[in-house]
């Protein structure tokens, strides 16, 4: 994880991951210790069991990936205990250079979105990553003071937009009957909007620092989003969940996502963990292969 200060760090979080996906490619690794992974690795199943779990999984990405993504609930669930062990986890892969988004989705209004942007983009917080997942369902421009935070700090962030959970297609696909983006889905206001964050923020790189998330496992098309539609100056980045266990293949890139392939984040968990801690360096080494056509 690169320093966050704008006199410490001449790359954008863009640009960062631009570098990430020509070092590794794009595999992005999962740290989700659910209960029965902690149980498949010998590990207890409190904040300690988590810690462990977690900084195995960093020694076995370095130098092998360029991303991880931890996901924040499942630390979150051993309350105080279970931020210390993720602070610890935290603080391995920045030591080893590894780019982390941290998957905590939030989403909130004014002072209080700030404080959440605070606390996981600013330098020097226990919890500082390179980027973080927010929601955008009480509007992008209630992320704004987010937006700025993360553009001074050189981070990164990633408007959820067409998740692959079935209870969000209704809205996520819901057409939008008034305003700037009437006529068009929610799903794709999203992503029009974020990709208007990175045009007016162009820095040069040919990659923006925000993003959205797109389910590798649905039809995009299906949430309005023209997947044919021209690589903008300033392409917007896409952590794609579903890849792995879920079914999707890196190898189908450009028939997922179009003209947003070049800028997918392949992300996997459990078809990673699950080959357990004495594998799982080799399972990420294999992966980080199977992913190499699509490298930038």
């Amino acid at each position: 994880m690169s320093p966050a200060g704008p006199d410490d760090t001449p790359d954008t979080f863009g640009e960062r991951l631009h570098g990430a996906f020509g070092r590794f490619g794009r595999l992005c690794v999962g740290i989700d210790p659910h209960s029965w992974l902690l149980t498949d690795w010998n590990l207890p199943d409190n904040a300690d069991g988590a810690e462990s779990f977690g900084r195995q999984v960093v020694a076995a990405a370095a130098g092998r990936a360029g991303i991880i993504k931890p996901q924040v609930a499942f630390f979150e669930r051993f309350g105080s205990a279970g931020y210390l062990a993720l602070e610890r986890v935290l603080a391995d892969a920045r030591a080893a250079g590894l780019l982390v988004i941290a998957d905590v989705k939030r989403g909130d209004l004014g002072t209080s979105v700030e404080a959440y942007g605070q606390a996981w983009l600013s330098q020097g917080s226990p919890l500082e990553v390179d980027a973080i997942t927010v929601n955008p369902y009480m509007g992008v421009g209630s992320l704004a003071s987010t937006v700025e935070l993360a553009a001074d700090a050189r981070k990164g962030l990633f408007f959820l937009a067409a998740t692959s959970n079935r209870e969000a297609a209704d809205l996520q696909q819901a057409i939008l009957g008034h305003g700037a983006h009437a006529g068009r889905s929610v799903a794709a206001s999203v992503l029009d909007e974020v990709g208007a964050i990175n045009a007016d923020r162009a820095s040069g790189g040919s990659l923006g620092s925000v993003g959205v998330v797109l389910g590798a496992t649905v039809s995009l098309p299906d949430f309005g989003i023209d997947i044919t539609a021209p690589a903008a100056a300033v392409l917007t980045p896409v952590l794609a969940p579903g890849f792995g266990h879920q079914g999707a293949n890196p190898a189908d890139l450009a028939s997922l996502f179009g003209g947003y392939a070049q800028g997918v984040i392949v992300s996997e968990s459990r078809s990673v963990l699950s080959a357990g801690p004495a594998r799982v360096a080799d399972e990420i080494t294999r992966r980080v292969t199977e992913a190499g056509a699509t490298r930038g």
